[in-house]
């Protein structure tokens, strides 16, 4: 069985067919989140604290870190970009044992994590692009790292998966030149959105079964990109995460927390009650509030997409005995009723 190993300092994870699916956190990436880029260039690093413990608390087994923040002080990402990486991931580690994913597009930032990362981490990424290659994978064999290999090339990205197979058993071929096996390869086959291309679901689902079976290799993907521009993104998302899992996806990056609600969502809907003549009790708070009209949480949780991943991992037999679903819903236990169990069993009396 095809094994990757990603490690912290003190924890271990293992991506392959046999394990449990591996959730990549996605959080910590200032692409599309202007308040949290601006925030990194003025260094307040906040709200990568809050999505760091939320994500670990929500079932990420592996955190990725990307930096490429585009500072208004200074464009060149080659120079802002290596000293933030490292800034995260000493963060990061100090308040997480997960194993962590240096995620940048920037050589000198790869460098710069792997040389400030613990543990054994996972290097997103390299792809096809001969330069792309010579730099990468010599990194790959000097810290003896497993590496992201996404399927595109000095062409692009193809929509033929044909293609995108042969660029990712180029990469897999060009690094076994290197020294690097096969296990220490997680091809990351390209999630077109299925809302531009109806054949998406179909043709990466054909893709990891060739990418098991042809390859050997463990296989990752940017998951909510199959949803891209539709509404309804996690039922679309909730589906697509078990159908890959059983075409022998190993891992996704994504996100595995629901975000709060908003105050203005509550506020709008509370308006929305009290127009109908509905007259909220006064000491209701905002959580009791938002649960009884099914709206979420005011407090970061695990989202949807993760109940169908565990619910796909014990359905694999990849949930021995299916211990984490269990232990994810079971109700919790009201505050002393293992005493009055005790109590129940202790005072039954004998018979004469």
């Amino acid at each position: 069985m095809t094994r990757t190993i990603v490690e912290s300092k003190s924890k271990t994870a293992i991506i392959g067919f046999d394990q449990p699916f591996c959730v990549i956190g996605e959080r910590i990436n200032p692409t599309g989140r202007k308040k949290l880029a601006a925030e990194l260039e003025a260094g307040d690093y906040s709200t990568v604290e809050k999505d760091a413990l939320a994500q670990v608390a929500a079932g990420a087994t592996v955190l990725d870190i990307n930096a490429g923040v585009v500072y208004n002080s200074n464009p060149n990402p080659n120079e802002t970009e290596p000293p933030l990486m490292r800034d995260l991931i000493n963060l990061v580690q100090g308040l997480v044992d997960v194993p962590l994913c240096i995620d940048s597009s920037v050589p000198a930032a790869l460098e710069a994590g792997l040389e400030a990362c613990e543990g054994r981490p996972l290097l997103n990424s390299v792809t096809g692009e001969e330069e792309r290659l010579e730099f990468v994978l010599p990194l790959v064999k000097k810290y003896n790292v497993p590496v992201v290999a996404i399927s595109n090339d000095d062409t692009g990205i193809s929509e033929d998966p044909d293609v995108r197979f042969a660029v990712a058993k180029k990469i897999v071929e060009r690094a076994a030149d290197f020294g690097i096996p096969a296990h220490d390869i997680v091809v990351d086959p390209l999630v077109m959105p299925i809302g531009a291309m109806a054949t998406a679901g179909n043709q990466v689902f054909q893709l990891v079964r060739r990418l098991r079976e042809e390859l050997g290799v463990n296989t990752t993907c940017g998951a909510s990109n199959i949803s891209f521009g539709l509404p309804n993104r996690h039922g679309i998302n909730n589906a697509f995460l078990p159908m890959a899992m059983g075409a022998g996806m190993t891992s996704a990056i994504m996100n595995p927390v629901a975000l709060p609600i908003s105050q203005m969502k509550i506020a709008e809907k509370k308006a929305l009650i009290e127009a109908t003549g509905i007259i909220l009790p006064a000491d209701m708070d905002d959580e009791d509030f938002v649960k009884i009209f099914g709206m979420g949480s005011t407090q970061p949780r695990a989202g949807s997409e993760m109940e169908a991943i565990r619910a796909a991992n014990l359905l694999t037999d990849n949930d021995p005995h299916g211990a984490a679903w269990i232990r994810t819903n079971k109700a919790p236990e009201t505050p002393g009723a293992a005493e009055g169990r005790g109590r129940r069993s202790g005072g039954r009396r004998r018979r004469a």
